[in-house]
C-alpha cells in the first residue's frame, strides 16, 4: 500500500525546488558580476542604461544587458522601464562589492561554478570511487585566497592572533612561525610585514600556490619569509623537531590526505611552550546537529565536491569539510595536544578557532 501524500507538503516542496533553480542560477550570475567588476562599477553609478554600465565596466553591452535581466528578475538590481535605467541599491552593494569586504557574498558565489566544473569527475567517483585531484580545480586557490581575505585577513591581527595571550608581543620580539597548507600565503605575507623580527615558513601541496606566494613575498620585500611546495602525508616522520614557536593552519587540515600525520607533525614541530592555532570549519561531526547550520548545505556541497574528494584522490582519509568539532578535537588529542581551547568570532559564522598546546 503506497503512502498517502500530504498535498500541502508536496506543494511547499515544489515551491522550494523552484526557488532552488532560481537561487542556483543567481549564484552563477553573482559570480560573473563579481569577476567582471559589474557590481563594483554599478555601485558608483547613478541609474544608468545597459550601455552606460557596460562602458563603465569596459564590457560588451549585449552580455551586460542579459546579465542585468537576471539581476532585475532576482530583485538584486532595480529597473526603471521609462528610462531603461538600472540601479544597484546601496543596501545590496553592501553585500556584493569588493568595497563591502568582509561582507561580500559574491566572493562565495564563485564556489558554485567552480565546483560545477568538476561535476562529471565527481559523478565518476560516485560510481568508481577515488577522488578528484587538486589539478582539476583551475581557480580554487584564487577563490580561497579571496575567501581568506574576508574571513581571516581582516581579523588576523586584532581578533585571531590575540586568542593566544601574549602572542602579539612574542611575534614583535621575534619567533619562528610555520603555516601548514598556506595556499597563496596571504596570511603569512601580512604577518611577515607586521612582525619583521619573526621568521615565517609556509608549506602547501600546490606548486602554483606556493610560487604565487613566493612572488608576492618578493614583491613586498619580505626577507623573513619562505615558501615550499610539499606533500605532507608523512609530515609526522619528516617534520623538523621543535623548530617553531607557533604553527598555524587556516582551513587546511580536513582536506589533507593524512590529517593525523599532519597534526602529529605539527606537534613534533612545536618547540617547548609552542602553540598551534587552527581555523577550521564550524560544524558538528553528527549530521543531525547541522540541520540548523546557516550554510550547512553549502558546506556539505563544498566538502563533497572538493575537500573530501581531493583527499581521496591521494588515497587519503577523506574527512571532508564537515568533519566537525568532535572529530577535530579527537584527532588533536590523538596527536598529543592535551590542552585545546575552542573559540568563535562574531564576524565568522563559518569557522571555529582552536588553540592547542601539548
Amino acid at each position: 500500500m503506497s503512502a498517502q501524500v500530504d498535498q500541502a507538503k508536496a506543494a511547499a516542496f515544489e515551491n522550494r525546488l523552484l526557488e532552488m533553480l532560481n537561487a542556483g542560477a543567481l549564484s552563477l550570475m553573482v559570480s560573473i558580476g563579481h569577476r567582471t567588476g559589474l557590481f563594483d562599477a554599478m555601485a558608483s553609478l547613478a541609474p544608468a542604461t545597459s550601455a552606460e554600465i557596460a562602458d563603465a565596466a569596459q564590457l560588451q553591452e549585449r552580455y551586460v544587458r542579459e546579465w542585468l535581466g537576471a539581476m532585475v528578475a532576482a530583485g538584486v538590481v532595480d529597473y526603471r522601464a521609462e528610462s531603461r535605467a538600472y540601479r544597484l541599491p546601496p543596501e545590496h552593494a553592501a553585500y556584493l562589492t569588493r568595497a563591502a569586504a568582509p561582507s561580500n557574498f559574491a566572493v562565495f558565489a564563485q564556489y558554485v561554478p567552480l565546483l560545477g566544473s568538476v561535476e562529471d569527475d565527481i559523478i565518476r567517483c560516485f560510481a568508481e570511487g577515488g577522488g578528484v585531484p587538486y589539478s582539476r580545480y583551475a581557480r580554487f586557490h584564487e577563490v580561497m585566497a579571496e575567501d581568506s581575505g574576508q574571513t581571516v585577513l581582516p581579523a588576523l591581527k586584532d581578533h585571531i592572533l590575540p586568542l593566544v595571550p601574549g602572542l602579539i608581543e612574542r611575534l614583535r620580539a621575534g619567533i619562528r612561525v610555520l603555516d601548514v597548507g598556506c595556499g597563496r600565503g596571504r596570511a603569512l605575507n601580512l604577518m611577515a610585514g607586521w612582525f619583521p623580527k619573526s621568521r615565517f615558513v609556509g608549506l602547501d601541496l600546490s606548486d602554483e600556490a606556493t610560487e604565487f606566494a613566493r612572488n608576492e613575498a618578493k614583491r613586498q620585500g619580505h626577507g623573513n619569509l619562505e615558501f615550499s611546495a610539499r606533500d605532507l602525508s608523512r609530515f609526522d616522520k619528516e617534520a623538523d623537531e621543535a623548530a617553531f614557536d607557533l604553527v598555524t593552519t587556516f582551513d587546511a587540515v580536513h582536506d589533507q590526505a593524512n590529517p593525523r600525520a599532519v597534526l602529529r607533525g605539527i606537534r613534533v614541530s612545536l618547540a617547548p611552550n609552542g602553540v598551534y592555532l587552527a581555523q577550521d570549519i564550524k560544524g558538528s561531526s553528527h549530521v543531525h546537529l547541522n540541520c540548523e547550520h546557516p550554510i550547512g548545505t553549502f558546506l556539505y556541497t563544498v566538502s563533497c565536491m572538493h575537500c573530501m574528494t581531493v583527499s581521496l584522490a591521494q588515497n587519503g582519509e577523506g574527512l571532508g569539510a564537515m568533519w566537525g568539532r568532535e572529530k577535530a578535537e579527537e584527532l588533536m588529542r590523538e596527536a598529543g595536544f592535551n590542552r585545546i581551547e575552542v573559540h568563535e568570532l562574531s564576524h565568522d559564522i563559518q569557522n571555529y578557532y582552536y588553540v592547542c598546546r601539548s
